[in-house]
């Protein structure tokens, strides 16, 4: 179970980074908390600490399902995708928010992969 903890490490530490840069950004342009709006490139520094706080939420629990009741080894694997997703999408959102598609849909498909795949395990484990 190293590896999917490593890779739970390696996200967490993706989104602090993430939230870090709102800090940045925030001084930067003035945002005076608790103000969520204000210059844009805040304004989508904000909403990608955000959306990736949401997708957490989904791929943490997905990603220990899958390592726990399928493999581990896969589990850290998709997770890295994730990851790999997060990056794409952070890189596309800051440039031009029309264009964070792609890394949004690599992101999420690790995700709901992650959680189906881990509850197919654990149902077949019953069996």
């Amino acid at each position: 179970m190293e590896y999917p903890a490593i890779v739970t490490a390696l996200v967490l530490l993706q989104y602090f980074w993430f939230s870090f840069a709102v800090g940045i950004y925030r001084g930067r342009h003035g945002v005076k908390a608790p103000a969520i709006s204000g210059h844009p490139e805040f304004e989508r520094a904000f909403r990608i600490q955000q959306n990736t706080l949401e997708q957490l939420v989904v791929f943490l629990p997905g990603l220990w399902l899958f390592a726990w009741f399928v493999n581990p080894a896969w589990a850290a694997g998709i997770g890295v995708v994730f990851m790999i997703g997060r990056f794409i999408y952070r890189a596309a959102y800051m440039k031009d928010p029309s264009t964070r598609s792609l890394g949004f849909t690599i992101g999420a498909v690790a995700a709901i992969t992650l959680v189906v795949g881990g509850a197919v395990g654990a149902v077949l484990r019953l069996v």
